[in-house]
């Protein structure tokens, strides 16, 4: 026989424990601490394959602001091969996957003509900023004070795409993913 008491009792300490985190803001990097463990199981890896976008040539039109408030320009980044990630500090899956990014940008950074570019889409730059110091990354960030072009409109973050020297989206993923991993290292780099 079920002992209703006991069950709305333990119902009412789990419902209390989620709404607690939930009203102080700590479910979202709850939730992506626990993704970052998923992902460094390597379970969650990239395909390297196109979905959706394959036939896309990249548009560079766009314009964003930099984490110290200076203009960047997507035209810089032609002729180069460009990792691009949209995120948001609100978004637990793309807080997960950013140390496993930071990683492989360690490690790829000095790669002539490979540049990141981490996306925020915080509605203020400053919750975006705050965050990328607290957690010391080191891969460039922008904010999308401007808005997105087309080739970066997405369903859904965190949103990774690779753009090749000749304009060519090349990657895009969405949802988290760990990108840390040799072989999207080579994939990146050109050494595949």
């Amino acid at each position: 026989m079920i002992d209703w008491k006991k069950e709305l009792k333990s119902w009412g300490l789990i419902l209390s424990v989620f709404a607690f985190l939930y009203f102080t803001g700590l479910i979202t990097p709850i939730m992506g601490g626990l993704q970052s463990l998923l992902l460094a199981t390597g379970i969650k890896k990239p395909k390297i394959t196109l979905v959706n976008k394959e036939t896309q040539t990249f548009d560079y039109a766009g314009r964003f602001i930099d984490m110290e408030g200076n203009p960047v320009n997507l035209e810089d980044y032609r002729g180069k091969t460009v990792f691009i990630n949209l995120w948001a500090t609100w978004c637990p899956p793309c807080r997960a996957e950013m140390p496993h990014i930071e990683d492989m940008y360690a490690k790829v950074k000095d790669t002539e003509n490979l540049e990141f570019l981490m996306i925020a889409l915080d509605k203020e730059m400053e919750k975006s900023k705050s965050f990328i110091d607290d957690k010391g990354f080191t891969f460039p960030v922008v904010h999308a004070s401007y808005g997105l072009n087309n080739s970066l409109q997405s369903e859904s973050i965190p949103t990774t795409l690779v753009v090749n020297p000749k304009g060519e989206i090349i990657f895009y993923q969405e949802g988290m993913s760990n990108f840390n991993t040799e072989e999207f290292r080579n994939f990146l780099t050109g050494k595949n």
